[in-house]
């Protein structure tokens, strides 16, 4: 049997990103911008519908920062982040020389426990400090509990910002994740659904709003005939060749996402008799989750480790779910909220190859190892 490295989560062509990026070289638009940035955002547009305005960044960091600085986040103020997270969701507030506070999570979506959250507004509330923005992220693109964590940032008046990095395709109540909140932010790096190479993208709730992020991402450059700049910009406009990348993805976006949901139901076929394996999944018919990554609970750190280097020894990447911000060296002495949730989930949890190029191969070397370790029938 084929022994090549099966990976995590790679990238799939789809076959007609070349024409995009041909057009670009043909027509010179070898920069920042352009018409194929221009068509991007329109598909994007499209698919999340009217009520959403994107501008398309070299990054789902930078669209971040973006929509902290378009909410008025400067020194010293405070904004609650999600702790169960990567750590691109957090280092834009520090960009802002603000305060990070972080949350748990709660058992059920693995994302920002609303119960914590409001604890730790209303102690933030009582030192003095009100939080200025709230960042939930919808993890392994399972949507957080978005109905009680709005309802609590609505009652506070706190903006929340929606990290959907991970969750292009996923969905609550039949509504796109990213289109929620103040603002949602979108990466297309190559792990994830779609691609552009690296890349990002804001989604702003109206058109004045994607303009002035568009205006920071490019410089801040004034209306002038020479270059004039009353403002800090930054170099964060995604460029015309990678937007032809992405052009060529959204081709291929729906059927990523399908395939992705079927190796879900591959993963589920197969822990469903295992007892030691929490498997982790769709909360109830209101959460639909991309499954950007498939991921498991086992009963104890040194189980998951083995079954990893299980994983590895048949050249199969598997990874641990993310550290926890609160406890990263960067962020540890911030604030925190929350009790070890979020810790267990690191300890004991395994993200598992969920590529949407998972071959009918790939799945037998994934399954042989799996009943192996668990000493399990074939």
């Amino acid at each position: 049997m084929n022994n090549t490295r099966i990976y995590l989560s790679l990238s799939q062509e789809s076959g007609f990103e070349q024409e995009y990026i041909q057009k670009a070289l043909k027509t010179n638009w070898i920069t920042s911008g352009g018409p194929n940035v221009n068509e991007f955002e329109n598909e994007l547009q499209n698919y999340f519908g009217n009520q959403s305005f994107i501008a398309a960044l070299n990054s789902g960091t930078s669209a971040i920062h973006l929509a902290l600085i378009l909410l008025g986040v400067k020194e010293d103020d405070e904004v609650i982040c999600q702790s169960m997270t990567f750590a691109a969701s957090a280092n834009p507030i520090l960009y802002q020389k603000a305060v990070p506070v972080f949350v748990d999570s709660e058992t059920e979506t693995w994302n920002i426990c609303p119960e914590n959250l409001e604890i730790a507004i209303k102690d933030r509330i009582q030192k003095g400090k009100k939080p200025k923005v709230i960042i939930a992220v919808h993890l392994y693109g399972m949507p957080y509990k978005i109905d009680e964590v709005h309802a609590i940032a609505d009652k506070y008046s706190i903006p929340v910002i929606e990290d959907s990095a991970e969750a292009l395709g996923s969905s609550y109540k039949g509504k796109k994740c990213g289109s929620f909140g103040a603002f949602g932010v979108l990466s297309f790096n190559g792990n994830k659904i779609i691609t552009t190479s690296s890349g990002g993208a804001l989604i702003a709730n109206s058109e004045v709003t994607k303009d002035k992020a568009i205006f920071y991402a490019s410089q801040s450059k004034d209306k002038a005939v020479h270059y004039q700049h009353s403002e800090i910009g930054f170099n964060y406009r995604m460029s015309n060749i990678c937007a032809g990348i992405g052009l060529g993805q959204m081709k291929i976006l729906q059927e990523n996402v399908n395939l992705r949901r079927e190796n879900h139901l591959f993963y589920k076929e197969i822990f469903k008799e295992i007892e030691e394996v929490e498997f982790f999944d769709d909360l109830n018919e209101d959460f639909f989750s991309n499954y950007w990554l498939n991921t498991i609970l086992l009963e104890t750190e040194s189980q998951r480790e083995n079954l990893r280097l299980a994983f590895d020894n048949a050249n199969i990447e598997c990874r641990p779910l993310w550290k926890p911000m609160h406890l990263q060296p960067l962020f540890e002495n911030y604030p925190y909220y929350g009790n070890k949730i979020a810790e267990k989930l690191f300890e004991n949890g395994l993200c598992l190859p969920s590529g949407s190029n998972l071959t009918n191969e790939d799945k037998i070397r994934i399954k042989e190892v799996i009943h192996n370790f668990f000493n399990k029938v074939k």
